[in-house]
């Protein structure tokens, strides 16, 4: 083997666990915000203000930059690069709760090994519980969860508008839809549709006052529920956005077993989620597939994956539209 594949593999084992570790954790810190763009500021005086060491904050700092996060000026101060600014708080679609939410739960990457010989997700291992229980037992930290999948996911729901046609749909029902971002924006953009958003008890309370200070609580219904016991009737079509994903086939079947029993004949099962595309080329998909591994345990699938997924459940795939992002809207009718 040759230097150049030491040191590539170096740079991945070492600095790659490094990068992801020092995001979160300027992010949990703050640092992002003590910086205006086009104004920086010294290291010293970064850790003067969080109380932190300053030759050690610095050298986190130039290691960010050397990975384009922050930028370090020829006189030793430190600037935001477009990355490091989507750290702020105060940003559109900021990213910061994202990254604070894996600063609080770092140790699952640590379970990988667990969940390669065992199935089973790392999260459980680590924490004792499945995170969706970890999440109901800690309410803590639910308003940082609910800006984390925004910060992870909000991006794509104009995307989503921008290349799926929802015309013809009178009642949309989003099944797990958190606090209600997803059927808020599509309520908005048709305007004679009306919504459900079925979710836990411990989540609905917050849609509601999300969907209600955009002037939509009385376009929507609010249906409290398990999708693994029931799923609410009465809507043309089921969207399911990053719900698919978090779960094992089995436990997909048992789902989307339970929205067959409900959704009418000439009704549309929407699935918005990763497509995994074959060959070896890198993909967003293939990282978030580690993700959904050790954390929830559930599985970013291919077209043939949802193809057979489907079919067990009593769904036919109809169409994938791909986004501008990487999740496509999956279509499936009743069989």
């Amino acid at each position: 083997m040759s230097y150049a594949e030491t040191e590539k593999l170096n740079q991945i084992v070492m600095g790659g666990a490094a990068l992801s570790n020092a995001v979160c954790t300027v992010a949990e810190l703050g640092i992002p915000d003590l910086i205006n763009s086009g104004s920086p500021v010294t290291a010293e005086s970064l850790a003067r203000s969080i109380g932190a060491h300053q030759r050690s904050l610095y050298r986190v700092m130039r290691f960010l930059a050397s990975y384009g996060i922050f930028k370090e000026t020829a006189n030793g101060q430190f600037d935001h690069t477009s990355l490091s600014e989507a750290l702020r708080s105060d940003v559109e679609g900021s990213y910061r709760a994202g990254a604070q939410t894996w600063f609080r739960l770092f140790p699952t990457f640590g379970q990988l090994h667990h969940s390669i010989m065992t199935g089973e997700a790392g999260f459980i291992k680590e924490y004792g519980k499945p995170i969706f229980d970890f999440l109901g037992e800690n309410p803590e930290m639910a308003p940082l969860f609910d800006a984390a999948m925004t910060s992870f996911h909000g991006y794509e729901t104009q995307a989503m508008l921008d290349a799926y046609d929802f015309d013809g749909i009178k009642v949309l029902a989003d099944v797990g839809g958190g606090i209600g971002s997803l059927i808020g924006a599509v309520l908005q953009s048709y305007p004679m549709m009306t919504g459900i958003l079925f979710e836990l008890g411990h989540v609905l309370g917050r849609a509601q006052a999300s969907l209600t200070a955009k002037g939509l609580g009385d376009r929507c219904s609010f249906v409290e529920g398990n999708f693994f016991e029931s799923i609410v009737s009465g809507a043309d079509a089921y969207i399911f956005r990053h719900i698919i994903h978090d779960w094992t086939d089995e436990q997909c079947q048992q789902i989307l077993g339970n929205c067959r029993k409900v959704i009418p004949d000439n009704g549309k099962l929407l699935i918005v989620e990763c497509v995994v595309p074959t060959g070896n080329e890198p993909s967003v998909s293939k990282d978030y597939d580690m993700i959904m591994m050790i954390s929830p345990g559930g599985i970013e699938r291919t077209k043939k994956e949802y193809q057979e997924l489907l079919e067990q459940s009593q769904f036919e795939l109809t169409s994938i539209t791909p986004t501008s992002t990487m999740v496509s809207v999956i279509e499936a009718r009743p069989v």
